[in-house]
């Protein structure tokens, strides 16, 4: 018993001088359902990815001869009222909802990061300039702001859209990482760096974002989620991005029908699936994250 006490103790030891990145790897990688998603994620991805490999059909492509058209060998999925491809929309539209949601994310995470180090470092009238910004967006319902300035143009295209979202749904990340910073200004690893004379810069992007990258990583993941949804549930009312653009709330938005949904469910399962299991997935990386970048967690 003495040995294996022994060895628990060097294996413990050795843990104490492996970086924290390292450790929060570990933590992670014990995660099974952040595993499985991360393997669904790289599916779907991929799928998105290789799309002209999987299918030959064009997804905007019209055929009124093959209409509302039962699954095959020629198409997979079957087609829509408009006779395009159901399998080489669903492929595509991947594309189109992934890069939606990765892109809103980040263009997102940018302005949150930006306006929350403002608010959270300098503090002062600076944050109460940017935090009274954040009360009157987040005042406002952030769907029936973003139905407004969709409504108020004459076309949404895919950059427009991601803008428009991204502007709209800023002032939360803004707010967490505000808290962060606020938490981090008395440190005494801050108090020290100001002390031997390091500049603003130095200490934001060498003491204050390492220290919440955490939080914003694992809230950048949840957003992604959380864009996906918007955009299909946009495009699902008419107010995403227009047809024949394929995305995956379009091809639900066009199955709508009464006889669609009753006969034809191979048009509105699929993209249905789709998003479900892409959420899904992102959330359950998003808990790895949020387990991994927490110490305290006893979630192993």
């Amino acid at each position: 018993m003495q040995s294996v006490n022994e060895q628990e103790v060097i294996v413990g030891n050795t843990r104490k001088h492996r970086s924290p990145f390292q450790l929060s790897l570990q933590r992670f990688l014990k995660n099974k359902l952040a595993i499985a998603g991360m393997i669904v994620l790289t599916i779907i991805i991929g799928s998105a990815v290789f799309a002209p490999l999987l299918t030959d059909h064009d997804p905007k492509e019209h055929n009124l001869l093959k209409v509302e058209q039962k699954p095959s060998k020629e198409h997979i999925l079957g087609t829509d009222s408009s006779g395009r491809d159901n399998f080489a929309r669903l492929l595509y539209g991947a594309r189109v909802s992934l890069t939606i949601g990765i892109s809103t994310m980040v263009f997102t995470v940018l302005l949150g990061m930006i306006f929350g180090t403002l608010s959270g470092y300098y503090g002062g009238k600076i944050d109460s300039i940017i935090m009274r910004i954040t009360d009157l967006f987040l005042a406002l319902p952030f769907l029936v702001l973003a139905l407004t300035i969709i409504a108020l143009l004459k076309k949404v295209t895919i950059g427009l859209f991601v803008v428009i979202i991204a502007v709209t749904s800023w002032p939360t990340l803004s707010r967490i990482i505000r808290g962060t910073f606020l938490s981090l200004r008395e440190q005494e690893f801050v108090l020290g760096a100001r002390a031997i004379g390091a500049s603003d810069f130095r200490i934001i992007f060498r003491h204050f974002l390492p220290n919440a990258i955490g939080p914003i990583i694992v809230n950048a993941t949840l957003l992604m989620a959380a864009m996906i949804i918007v955009e299909s549930g946009l495009s699902f009312i008419g107010m995403g991005i227009p047809q024949p653009t394929p995305t995956w709330g379009n091809m639900i938005s066009e199955a709508q029908g009464l006889r669609i949904l009753r006969y034809h469910p191979e048009a509105w399962i699929p993209p249905g699936l789709a998003i479900l299991l892409t959420v899904l997935s992102i959330n359950f990386i998003g808990d790895g994250l949020r387990d991994a970048f927490d110490p305290k967690s006893d979630r192993r």
